[in-house]
């Protein structure tokens, strides 16, 4: 099997809330998504998707990633889409860094894989545990009683886990740690995300002050040097997120005691070859993750359903449903939220058909 052509279409993907906010001030409304296309000379087409959350986040942004697919998708053509890890080597070699340009590309060729092999690709990446599995909910950053009274709606949804946006000013994120963590019922579990906001300093003066209550701290500095220090310093699970994005991170971190949880964003890593591979080290290793990306619709979100299912039960602490929080659905099949809870499609492949009326006209082809 070779692959033929690759098309690329940019998709919209307006909040359903209206806006997302973050740490630093940092705020979108609309997502600028990326659907890719893998065609072959087999007749399978597989799909991928690519949505960095703005160029102020991590080094990646919305036109970088269809910039990159002309770069790179002329060195692909040829190459059997089936061979993942001979393929990941040639990107690697085209195209130097920019894993988030080559995520798409990966993803739909696992989604050929799947159908070519008549299997869901969580069966492929190593086998399907359980009937589903729970969801967080982030809360957008707000004031601290705005954010509590979010928690009772999102619970009535089935979500268990709230993912707290803070990294603004410690006096107000100690008070939403406090006004939300007030709104909790047994079972429920609390992250404190700073996404990288806080300075030491300002980040040890927090979890000091929120001592008394159960809460996960995630990613509170920009480093991984800042956030071992407040790691060192804190009696809280600590989580990270931004700063992982490599097997040799994941290694110096379980070596330095420096996380609980890991979160493994599938764009991060390259695709969903690479962000296996992170996976099954971590449960080596026996360290917890949250299974995600930095953002997307229909076809992220199925990709994410699918190594979240491939995970061990007891080591999947919480994974995401991209698709839930937008207006636009660009595909036909992907997963949907039932009570908190996702399962990865039981169809061929990763499950889903693109919406070509929502799409439109590609804005990249590349053939032969």
């Amino acid at each position: 099997m070779k692959i033929t052509r690759i098309l690329a279409w940019r998709v919209d993907l307006p909040l359903r809330e209206g806006s997302y906010k973050w740490s630093g001030g940092k705020s979108v409304s609309v997502f600028d998504s990326t659907v890719v296309a893998v065609e072959t000379d087999a007749g399978l087409t597989g799909y991928g998707e690519v949505c960095p959350l703005g160029p102020f986040y991590l080094p990646a942004y919305a036109a970088g990633a269809r910039a990159g697919m002309i770069e790179l998708a002329p060195h692909l053509i040829g190459e059997d889409p089936t061979q993942l890890a001979r393929l990941n080597r040639t990107m690697d070699a085209a195209l130097q860094g920019h894993a988030y340009v080559k995520s798409a590309i990966d993803i739909a060729c696992w989604d050929i894989l799947g159908q070519a092999a008549g299997l869901p690709v969580c069966v492929l990446l190593g086998g399907r545990y359980g009937d589903n599995f729970g969801l967080y909910r982030a809360i957008s950053q707000e004031a601290p009683e705005a954010m509590a009274a979010r928690v009772a709606g999102y619970r009535a949804e089935g979500y268990r886990r709230f993912q707290l946006k803070v990294g603004g000013d410690p006096a107000v994120d100690v008070a939403r740690i406090r006004a939300v963590a007030a709104e909790l019922e047994p079972g429920d579990r609390l992250i404190a995300d700073a996404n990288t906001g806080w300075l030491m300093h300002d980040a040890l003066r927090v979890v000091a002050a929120v001592r008394d209550i159960d809460v996960y701290i995630e990613q509170p500095c920009r480093t991984y040097e800042e956030c071992l220090t407040v790691r060192r310093h804190c009696d809280h699970p600590f989580v990270l997120d931004e700063c992982i994005d490599a097997l040799e991170v994941l290694l110096r971190g379980h070596a330095d005691r420096a996380m609980d949880v890991v979160n493994i964003k599938i764009s991060k890593f390259g695709g969903l070859t690479k962000a296996r591979q992170a996976r099954d080290l971590c449960v080596a290793l026996g360290v917890v993750m949250t299974i995600e990306d930095s953002w997307g619709g229909d076809i992220v979100t199925a990709a994410i359903a699918h190594l979240a299912h491939s995970t061990p039960s007891e080591f999947l602490f919480t994974t995401t449903d991209f698709n839930s929080y937008v207006t636009v659905s660009i595909a036909e099949g992907a997963p949907q939220r039932v009570n908190g809870r996702l399962a990865a499609s039981p169809r061929p492949g990763l499950g889903i058909k693109p919406k070509m009326d929502v799409l439109g006209a590609p804005v990249v082809e590349v053939t032969g």
